[in-house]
């Protein structure tokens, strides 16, 4: 096969790698990553909802935190949650021809390194 979705950790949900270029994949494989991204896409807003929990229980927790090492951690956590949400925004908006070039995801994990 052509191509493959992995599991990001960061993300929680799997990402599209091209082992070719895009027009180098059959019909069929075409297809069928069309078919997979696409249900992948469907559960991104379920994601970003879960994480978006976890931002509102960062933030009850550090308004109500009296040390201040504890409320910048806090705030450290809701900054990586807000990237994961934006970084899972631009994946929903990857459209179906798959422009991307093998191996973007690579790109959006090292940024946060």
């Amino acid at each position: 096969m052509n191509y493959r979705f992995d599991y990001d950790e960061r993300l929680g949900i799997r990402l599209p790698y091209l082992e070719v270029e895009w027009e180098e994949l059959s019909d069929q494989e075409r297809h069928d990553m069309i078919m997979e991204w696409e249900k992948i896409k469907a559960r991104i807003p379920d994601r970003i909802m879960e994480i978006e929990r976890e931002i509102n229980n960062r933030q009850l927790q550090a308004s109500q935190a009296e040390d201040w090492d504890k409320i910048c951690k806090l705030y450290e956590e809701i900054y990586t949650y807000a990237s994961v949400i934006n970084d899972l925004h631009i994946w929903m908006r990857v459209n179906q021809d798959f422009d991307a070039e093998p191996g973007i995801s690579e790109e959006h994990e090292n940024r946060e390194k």
